[in-house]
């Protein structure tokens, strides 16, 4: 859920994409199955997919010293790897197939600064240039025109530039937009059907419409009510309004021209991704506390399609006697999940601190966790409600429970060694 733009609803309709740690996930819609798609040796850091849906690519978080391909080229339809890129250092920021699936365009990150251009069909680099100058921060977004093969749009801290590819001499060249006075730091783009401009969305609150021809900024709202905590995502409609999501948790419907809101709602965590279903009757929600929402236009409700931990898994439990539940932990929560149907039953919240282990008891009559503040916390497996609580248990964090067979005694170990 932290990846910007880590959610995609597949040009079928049927499937949407989205990364977890080191895979990249491709989920049916309708029956909710999932397949893998494993390659990656670290946290994928990008993900995207061609205009026509035959290709998928993914980046991934490497060390500056790795010699790893950083970069995947999958087949969608056969779930099989066809290409290992490699030229980047560190993180992959950014990746962007060409309309006619020709190029593949991919933006280091702030380590290694370069935007590569590669040839799809013959899986190697065409050219490559840096991605921002040195007078301003890095660059972080990069997307492919919506026409034009040769045409690319990278956006950052106080950078925004249009590219175009000279395939012929092996080049790339930029020029720099003109926003005036205004310096921004962007966090999303989206460029129109016939690439007349491209919207970008700032940490600001503020979303800026670059012309694509000129490259001079033609204007930016909204001028007074910003968007707290800055515009994360971005969707174009074909009848001209915006969809906005921000760091706030708000996905708002505006015209295009004023940025006011028509109508909004409030989801968990901030929004990283916007990515529309069809002609748009449908569109869906990506937040940081790896929420997944499926929201209807007309009506524009959301319903809570996928959700998971937004942090590291620390235990996981099944109850004596039974596979059809189990129980998970992380920082700040711990949840059950219903095994036959794939989806949570309960979640139990814990704001601020980490639980690293749990156990239910073996009558089902409570989970006992761990925590790191020092605690012993027990719940009610129906509701989540709190049943007690183990003052100082350990001085540095409880780090292993266990309780004995009659449910009345608990065995801890601390992060400090005691048991």
């Amino acid at each position: 859920g932290h990846i910007p733009c880590g959610l995609m609803c597949h040009p079928d309709t049927k499937h949407i994409l989205y990364a977890l740690g080191c895979t990249v996930v491709i989920q049916e819609l309708d029956s909710k199955r999932r397949s893998f798609l494993h390659g990656h040796t670290n946290n994928v850091s990008c993900v995207v997919i061609s205009r026509d849906g035959v290709y998928v690519a993914s980046g991934q978080v490497t060390s500056m010293s790795s010699k790893v391909d950083t970069i995947i080229l999958w087949d969608f339809q056969s779930k099989e790897l066809l290409a290992r890129l490699a030229l980047h250092r560190g993180k992959i920021e950014g990746l962007a197939f060409s309309p006619t699936n020709l190029y593949l365009a991919s933006l280091g990150g702030q380590d290694d600064g370069r935007l590569v251009v590669w040839d799809v069909g013959m899986r190697e680099a065409i050219c490559g240039s840096p991605a921002s100058p040195c007078s301003t921060g890095s660059t972080t977004i990069l997307l492919s025109s919506s026409c034009s093969d040769q045409l690319f749009v990278t956006a950052g801290n106080g950078t925004v530039r249009v590219w175009e590819l000279d395939v012929t001499n092996r080049k790339i060249h930029q020029a720099e937009c003109q926003t005036g006075k205004l310096r921004r730091v962007a966090m999303c783009a989206k460029i129109t059907d016939d690439d007349t401009y491209f919207y970008v969305g700032t940490s600001s609150g503020d979303i800026l419409k670059v012309n694509t021809n000129s490259k001079m900024m033609t204007d930016f709202g909204p001028q007074k009510k910003k968007f707290i905590l800055g515009v994360t995502a971005l969707l174009l409609l074909k009848s001209g309004e915006v969809i906005v999501g921000t760091g706030e948790g708000i996905v708002a419907l505006c015209k295009s021209s004023s940025y006011k809101v028509m109508k909004k709602m409030q989801v968990e965590g901030a929004v990283t991704s916007l990515t529309c279903r069809g002609q748009g009757h449908q569109f869906f929600v990506g937040t940081n506390k790896c929420q997944i929402y499926q929201v209807d236009f007309a009506e524009f409700t959301e319903e809570l399609l996928s959700t998971s931990h937004s942090e590291a898994v620390h235990d996981i439990v099944f109850p004596s006697g039974t596979s059809d539940l189990f129980v998970t932990c992380s920082k700040n929560d711990i949840r059950v999940w219903h095994t036959p149907e794939n989806r949570e039953l309960l979640k139990i919240v814990v704001p601020n601190v980490t639980c690293h282990a749990i156990e239910v008891t073996r009558d089902g009559s409570s989970i006992i966790s761990a925590w790191s503040d020092g605690r012993i916390r027990a719940f009610l497996p129906e509701d989540g409600k709190p049943m007690f609580v183990v003052e100082n248990a350990h001085s540095r964090g409880v780090t292993a429970i266990a309780a004995t067979f009659d449910g009345r005694r608990l065995l801890s170990g601390g992060e400090e060694g005691q048991v």
